[in-house]
């Protein structure tokens, strides 16, 4: 018989019977073992006059259940780790801390936009930009493979701010793509973006259509590639950006609104006519493997990209990854210059 069978209330009768019979029966040997027969009927007449078995009872010390585990029961007590679920499956809820379990505090690193590298061939390299600052013997061109890499991260700077469920988050992005194996120019990094942003992030709580309705955030970005002259690209935009989620499947949406500048310090007036005014990202999520997709596109310049990406798993966080671009402003160099692209290596996913 099992004891995690057996009612909780009748643990301590169950361990209380083994104290209370061994007297009684030691005591009953006694009687008997007498020789002779008078002193052998009063000692038993003593026993039977003695009080009932209660007032021999021992008590036994009172077994909880949960000294018995029960494997198949939950521990209700127990919590997740949030870092271990985070690890094992993304969910908005642990990348933007939503819930109260998911809070880690703030100066803390977190993974913010995807960290990858990969090897990429383009179609056609952008070469004019470039063409001014070459000297007059040089006729080398830049190279259609180059490695690609990005690296970033966030960081929550106030939690629940104005005493509202309200965070404010640093994040930070850097997108380089190097000539690496264009020893002819020296191997340079062709380009270099930097964007830094900062963001007000509430949780929300409600679906639309099966679709749940995950977080608002409204932010301020600048993007730059830390160029002079003719080189210099450079804008900065306000934006807001609500995430979603159905099962597997997590989207996010992005509208934004560009800071004017003045016509002589602005080196990419006509960005918005490329970049447009919205981004369209999401991510399936099947067996270890991620599907992404984005898309960007002015409805009215019809201009736009489309950026397609499939994670498959390698070991832990790290997984194998391949991408494929087609569009406009792969970078910002390039932002008003079309380009096809594939690149395949590796991206961090945690």
């Amino acid at each position: 018989m099992q004891l995690k069978s057996i009612p909780a209330a009748l643990l301590p009768l169950l361990f209380a019977l083994p104290v209370t019979a061994q007297p009684l029966t030691a005591q009953l040997s006694s009687c008997a073992q007498l020789p002779d027969t008078t002193e052998r009927l009063a000692c038993f007449d003593r026993l039977a006059a003695a009080p009932g078995p209660d007032a021999g009872v021992v008590a036994a010390p009172v077994v909880p259940v949960s000294a018995f585990p029960d494997k198949t029961r939950p521990d209700a007590s127990a919590s997740i780790d949030p870092t271990v679920e985070a690890a094992a499956e993304y969910t908005m809820d642990n990348h933007w801390e939503l819930t109260d379990r998911h809070r880690r505090g703030t100066f803390l690193f977190r993974p913010h936009n995807p960290n990858y590298l990969i090897a990429n061939r383009s179609y056609r390299p952008n070469e004019a930009p470039y063409k001014p600052f070459r000297a007059k013997d040089f006729t080398g061109d830049l190279s259609h493979a180059e490695l690609e890499f990005q690296l970033g991260f966030k960081m929550k700077v106030i939690e629940t701010a104005f005493e509202l469920p309200v965070d404010l988050w640093f994040g930070y992005t850097q997108n380089s793509f190097w000539q690496a194996t264009n020893s002819e120019l020296s191997s340079p990094f062709r380009e270099t973006n930097y964007q830094p942003e900062v963001m007000l992030v509430t949780p929300l709580n409600f679906s639309v259509l099966g679709t749940n309705v995950k977080f608002l955030n409204l932010g301020f970005s600048h993007q730059s590639n830390g160029q002079s002259s003719s080189l210099s690209r450079s804008w900065n935009r306000f934006y807001a950006q609500v995430g979603l989620e159905r099962g597997p499947l997590s989207i996010s949406a992005r509208v934004w609104k560009r800071v004017s500048e003045s016509l002589e310090d602005d080196n990419n007036p006509d960005i918005l006519d490329y970049m447009g005014h919205a981004e369209l990202s999401g991510t399936y999520r099947l067996e270890g493997h991620e599907f992404s997709a984005m898309l960007r596109r002015n409805l009215h310049t019809d201009k736009g990209a489309t950026e397609l990406g499939w994670g498959f798993p390698l070991a832990g966080p790290l997984k194998g990854y391949v991408n494929v671009f087609s569009g406009y402003g792969q970078s910002l160099i390039d932002y008003n210059y079309f380009q096809r692209s594939v690149g395949a290596g590796v991206i961090l996913k945690y």
